[in-house]
């Protein structure tokens, strides 16, 4: 499928989240219970209480919140291909989506079919955004609501998926993938489980965009890869205010 998309027609993205609360001591009795039931399937051991394993909650849509959405599209001008990155982020979920809604708005109205791509997008990426966009009220755009569609009429892309080729037994990471590719992508100095340590006590959500935008660098690069073509350079990576 990827070698029917055009490159510039593709948005990459890439999500952060946290729980909707700091700890487990913070989330409010009529809420707990919710999640110490969705806790006793996740534990595996007597010692992995829910408060232990609320650190876990921001990877589920119902108990965690989005805080960062970075994108990028690629431009290719005489032949030369640029990168260009925007990071939606804050503390206002709401907000943070009805930017990315804004995106996809105009995508809709381009002449020209768009697609969206992600890192096991299909698992993670494209359900959280879809079910956090029902929860702040808003609606769910075209491209993101595959309920009732096709497979030819899916207009998402998951790079993880690609790496399958139809062999459903593993997981690949991103950074495995950059890694074999050797993608030059600068090291960071945090990975996602640091992200909600970073954001409720170091409080810093600017790394957090750092190093959300990173991913979507990689993944771009993942995908010039799969299509056997030169990566990005460096200095054609562009950061949209």
């Amino acid at each position: 499928m990827l070698n029917d998309v055009r490159k510039e027609n593709i948005l990459f993205i890439d999500v952060e989240t946290v729980p909707q609360y700091k700890d487990y001591g913070t989330v409010p009795e009529s809420k707990r219970k919710f999640w110490d039931h969705k806790a006793s399937f996740l534990a595996k051991t007597e010692e992995q209480t829910p408060e232990i394993l609320y650190e876990r909650a921001g990877i589920y849509s119902e108990f965690g919140k989005i805080i960062c959405i970075s994108s990028g599209f690629l431009k290719t001008n005489e032949g030369t291909v640029e990168l260009h990155i925007k990071s939606m982020y804050g503390h206002d979920e709401r907000a943070i989506l009805t930017q990315f809604l804004e995106i996809i708005k105009k995508l809709a109205q381009s002449p020209q079919k768009w697609y969206l791509c992600a890192h096991n997008g299909k698992e993670f990426d494209f359900p959280y955004i879809s079910r956090r966009l029902l929860v702040n009220g808003l609606q769910v755009p075209g491209i993101l609501d595959v309920r009732g569609k096709y497979a030819k009429e899916i207009q998402l892309l998951d790079t993880m998926e690609m790496w399958k080729f139809g062999d459903y037994k593993s997981f690949v990471s991103l950074d495995l993938l950059a890694d074999i590719f050797n993608i030059p992508s600068p090291k960071d100095d945090m990975d996602g489980s640091m992200v909600r340590k970073v954001y409720y006590e170091e409080e810093n959500i600017e790394r957090i965009v750092e190093y959300c935008s990173k991913d979507v660098v990689t993944l771009a690069q993942v995908v010039m890869r799969y299509k056997a073509e030169p990566f990005i350079p460096v200095e054609n990576i562009k950061m949209v205010p």
